[in-house]
């Protein structure tokens, strides 16, 4: 187990040390900034920035669900084993 966690912060090191520019971004929604700009609209770019928080948080969300019941189903299998071991040694 410590091994695995020592290449997982190596990894996060390095990953983080060294990082490469990028400059993504869809055709989409650099054709409606563009558009916006020309018309003189600011408020496209806060809709944009919504839109981009909202698809970044829905999977995190979905993933905590599952790991709420995970965490619930595992915690009352414990409870269950445990009761189980102290009226087995009674």
């Amino acid at each position: 187990m410590k091994k695995y966690l020592s290449i997982v912060l190596i990894l996060l090191l390095v990953f983080s040390i060294y990082s490469l520019p990028a400059a993504a971004q869809c055709a989409m929604c650099k054709s409606n900034l563009e558009m916006a700009r020309e018309r003189g609209t600011t408020n496209v770019g806060n809709t944009l920035n919504n839109g981009i928080m909202y698809l970044l948080v829905l999977p995190y969300a979905i993933a905590g669900v599952f790991g709420f019941i995970y965490y619930k189903k595992y915690k009352e299998k414990k409870t269950l084993e445990a009761k189980l071991n102290n009226s087995t040694h009674l």
